[in-house]
């Protein structure tokens, strides 16, 4: 018998029942992706393999825990949080954006400013890692890692309204700061929600 394990409710199941191929799917969908985000927590590719390794075998472990409307997005990155926690005791740090930034700027052909784009990418960093710690969390988890809210929420332990005014918040601070000088580089990279909060 096939199964649709992009479905998560099947994958689930099968994960339960001990599904060796559900489980070999679950690794392939979320390897590589769950290895870039511990990695920016650790900065070391090594250490963030070893971590997301760990979560994949605490997983398969624990299969029979899981519950059906689970979201496993959700439950894979906060596995690699918690286990990352539990490892090395560290506060975590800011996942770099100036990649994004840069592949967003170069895909749009935007003229280069006089400014220079290194002094505007240093400009929109510093405005997030002045963000309160809590909104700039949320905000990199949906921006950068790509958590819808309920993900984040379910992730973070926190409400989906809660989650919702976050990210809104950070939007407004962002745009406050930036000016719109800087808008057109926030609608590029953050897409359509910033025009919600012009003026």
């Amino acid at each position: 018998m096939m199964w649709d394990f992009s479905i998560n409710s099947i994958l689930i199941d099968q994960l339960e029942k001990g599904n060796e191929k559900a489980f070999s799917f679950l690794v392939e969908t979320y390897n590589h992706r769950l290895c870039v985000y511990a990695n920016s927590l650790v900065n070391d590719s090594v250490k963030s393999q070893d971590i997301v390794q760990n979560v994949f075998i605490k997983t398969w472990e624990k299969r029979e825990t899981l519950r059906n409307n689970l979201s496993l997005k959700g439950f894979m990155y906060r596995a690699v949080h918690n286990e990352f926690i539990d490892q090395y005791r560290s506060t975590k740090s800011l996942i770099a954006l100036e990649k994004l930034y840069m592949d967003t700027l170069l895909q749009f052909e935007m003229e280069p400013e006089s400014e220079g784009m290194e002094k505007i990418m240093a400009i929109v960093m510093g405005a997030i890692n002045e963000l309160p710690p809590k909104c700039q969390q949320i905000f990199l988890l949906s921006k950068k890692e790509g958590l819808d809210n309920i993900e984040i929420a379910e992730y973070l332990e926190i409400s989906r309204k809660t989650v919702e005014n976050q990210i809104t918040k950070a939007f407004a601070i962002l745009r406050e700061k930036l000016g719109k000088k800087y808008e057109m580089i926030m609608f590029l990279v953050f897409g359509s929600e910033i025009k919600g909060l012009a003026k």
